[in-house]
């Protein structure tokens, strides 16, 4: 009989490692990046999460925010530190109650590392509680939060999280959210879904709103300052809230009777997409310089100038459509962005019909013939535009060209049927453009390689063949439809 003979001190070592937790031991930093090629820091890896439950103070005299997030999320590994993109001034860090080591780098990288490492699968509660002034934050040389005259705004695309609440910003890592926000009495928070109470102690009033389906980080909205703000139905029985800022001056009626027709115009698409997805709708005009508009989840962002000209349905048609395309089903990377605005633009077009001033079709053969083969905008791809080219016109032109060329392709039935089946198919999460391809080809039967390669990946001009046989009727000075002044002054809709 042979024995081993182990030295005390060895045993005890032995004694420790047997101690350590196999998920310890392999723990591993999560990624600082989601993995999106557009966007390599944006998002992070690691761990999904379920909600977002923010607690805010706002004071709009000096743009001072201060808050308390409480993020709800599971683990997708063995977690040694895990990030959240954040740009404001962190005091306090908990990680499932215990007090968590934390540190910034990068740009916008909120760094905690948990007092024991985390291992995969489990629940996790992360609170951070943090204070700053928005505006004076930069990331890449810009800002995504607004200052107005009276408050703030957070809203851009692809991200605006950063300003106001630490976050895993990227559509992928959906959430439902409730937003809780302090303000003096006499201002109003805006934010996203529906409006759950408010309540006045001591000159300030507290606005909770909560948006119970999923909902991407860029989605959220928060808006302070002084508004009007009506309440309604639509016909289908959803309920509407919309804000407008005190002092938009001449453009307040204009941006009224454009919005005011949200409900209308929700169902009106519903006719097309099938049931609205959420269950609230709306719009807010804050007082803002920026020019572009933003399909903020039930309650879009307008800035005054998408009015200055006079009411703009089209925008808001833009918009809500977006509520089904890029919000209910939303892009599996930024490179996806056809998914969002090719179908968002085709929307337009559709009103277009409906008010009978130019039809989808009619508007191809405009969109077609007004570029020449040697215009750059054929070199723009749609399909995967590069993250230089996400909002270029090409998506939106080219990339409703694109939807009407498979509509001229499978023929209208089934078109419609894709268009309608297709936010019920992915509903509440993410999809890729080869994602919609492959159902389209489902529910159509017709092989459609060669026309997405076509209208969505080759960056030259399709030739009138390819472009079946409306395009090619295109004569070389079209005519141009009622309606394209009106899509025409959307073009800087997301001109961020």
């Amino acid at each position: 009989m042979h024995r081993r003979i182990i030295a005390p001190g060895a045993l005890a070592a032995a004694s420790v490692l047997l101690a350590i937790p196999a998920s310890a031991a392999s723990a591993s930093p999560g990624a600082p990046g989601i993995g999106d090629p557009y966007y390599p820091a944006y998002g992070n890896g690691g761990y999904d999460v379920s909600h977002y439950d923010l607690r805010l103070k706002y004071q709009p005299a000096t743009d001072e925010l201060e808050g308390t997030a409480t993020i709800l999320a599971r683990t997708t590994q063995d977690l040694s530190r895990f990030d959240l993109d954040f740009l404001l001034d962190v005091s306090e860090v908990r990680v499932d109650g215990a007090k968590a080591a934390f540190t910034t780098s990068g740009e916008h990288e909120l760094e905690i590392t948990p007092a024991t490492p985390l291992a995969k699968g489990a629940a996790v509660t992360v609170v951070v509680r943090y204070r700053g002034i928005p505006s004076s934050k930069q990331a890449y040389g810009f800002t995504s939060w607004h200052r107005t005259p009276d408050g703030g705004v957070g809203a851009n695309e692809p991200e605006s999280a950063w300003w106001w609440f630490p976050s895993n910003d990227h559509p992928l890592d959906k959430a439902t959210y409730d937003v809780s926000v302090l303000v003096p009495d006499g201002s109003q928070a805006i934010s996203n879904g529906r409006l759950q109470s408010t309540g006045s102690r001591l000159g300030w009033t507290r606005w909770n709103w909560r948006s119970a389906k999923p909902q991407a980080t860029y989605l959220a909205t928060l808006a302070v300052g002084r508004f009007d703000v009506t309440t309604g139905t639509s016909e289908s029985g959803i309920p509407v809230v919309n804000a407008y800022s005190k002092d938009l001056g001449g453009n307040a009626g204009a941006a009224r009777a454009s919005v005011e027709r949200t409900g209308e115009i929700a169902d009106w698409l519903s006719g097309y997409f099938g049931p609205y997805p959420f269950d609230a709708l709306g719009g807010y005009v804050p007082n803002t310089t920026t020019g572009y508009a933003l399909e903020t989840q039930t309650r879009p962002f307008y800035s005054p100038r998408q009015f200055a000209n006079g009411s703009n349905v089209s925008v808001v048609v833009h918009e809500l459509a977006h509520q089904w395309y890029g919000d209910d089903v939303s892009v599996a990377g930024w490179k996806d962005i056809w998914l969002n605005e090719g179908f968002a633009r085709y929307a337009q077009w559709l009103w277009s019909e409906h008010e009978d001033e130019g039809t989808a079709r009619e508007l191809a053969d405009y969109v077609y013939a007004s570029h020449p083969a040697d215009d750059a905008f054929w070199t723009v791809r749609p399909g995967d535009p590069g993250a230089a080219n996400q909002f270029d016109i090409a998506v939106y032109d080219r990339g409703a060209l694109a939807v009407q060329a498979l509509r001229e392709e499978i023929g209208d039935d089934a078109f419609f049927a894709v268009l309608k089946g297709w936010p019920r198919e992915r509903a509440y999460g993410n999809a890729s453009v080869a994602d919609f391809r492959a159902y389209a080809e489902r529910i159509s039967g017709r092989q459609l390689g060669a026309l997405f390669d076509t209208w969505l990946f080759q960056p030259v001009k399709p030739a009138a063949p390819a472009a079946r046989a409306s395009f090619a009727k295109a004569s070389a000075a079209p005519v141009q439809p009622k309606s394209w002044k009106k899509i025409a002054a959307t073009n800087g809709v997301h001109a961020h």
